[in-house]
């Protein structure tokens, strides 16, 4: 069976492998926009959408999706657009709790079936020169919340999936995955 990785994110690349030796990525240009407000929701929603329509062209392929962000306090933090925005939402997540929810799109056999994780995740308290450190660096620009969980010099603990923080959940997704291919 061809498995189709619908996501252009090395980390979940590096995940996936994990699971499969072979797989394509096949990353669709989409809008990423829900309409929905709840974090789950929204998270689940948007890993629906990253699958594109691959499922027209792959029909018999399994392909997954997903989707990460940030939370906190009825604020989603996705990629920021640029260091201002980068340097904003570490303002905003220096020194307390936030929440990591990662939506999974799985499309087999012509049926889509959607979860998440959610995790939590502890900053550190943030000096200016930290921040402006950690952002000169590059990394916080193509993660959502401006940030990376294994990058140490900004998250203090967290609790839950490691892996869902990094973008994919491979607990739940080992588990949906085996319940998807032993009973479809």
């Amino acid at each position: 069976m061809k498995v189709i990785l619908a996501s252009a994110s090395p980390r979940r690349k590096e995940l996936l492998s994990e699971i499969f030796d072979e797989f394509e990525v096949l990353p669709q240009n989409v809008d990423e926009k829900s309409n929905y407000s709840r974090p789950r929701f929204i998270a689940q929603d948007l890993a629906k959408i990253k699958l594109g329509s691959l499922g027209k062209s792959y029909a018999d392929c399994l392909i997954i999706s997903a989707d990460t962000i940030v939370y906190k306090n009825g604020r989603v933090y996705g990629k920021p657009k640029d260091e201002a925005q980068a340097k904003n939402f570490l303002d905003e997540l220096s020194g307390d709790v936030h929440f990591v929810y990662t939506g999974v799109a799985i499309y087999y056999k012509g049926k889509t079936t959607t979860f998440y994780d959610k995790s939590s995740v502890k900053f550190k308290a943030l000096s200016e020169e930290e921040k402006l450190a950690y952002i000169a660096s590059g990394s916080p620009m193509d993660k959502a919340g401006a940030y990376g969980i294994q990058d140490s010099a900004v998250v203090e603990s967290y609790e839950g999936s490691y892996s869902n923080i990094v973008g994919l959940p491979m607990e739940k997704l080992k588990e949906k995955l085996r319940d998807l291919t032993n009973s479809l």
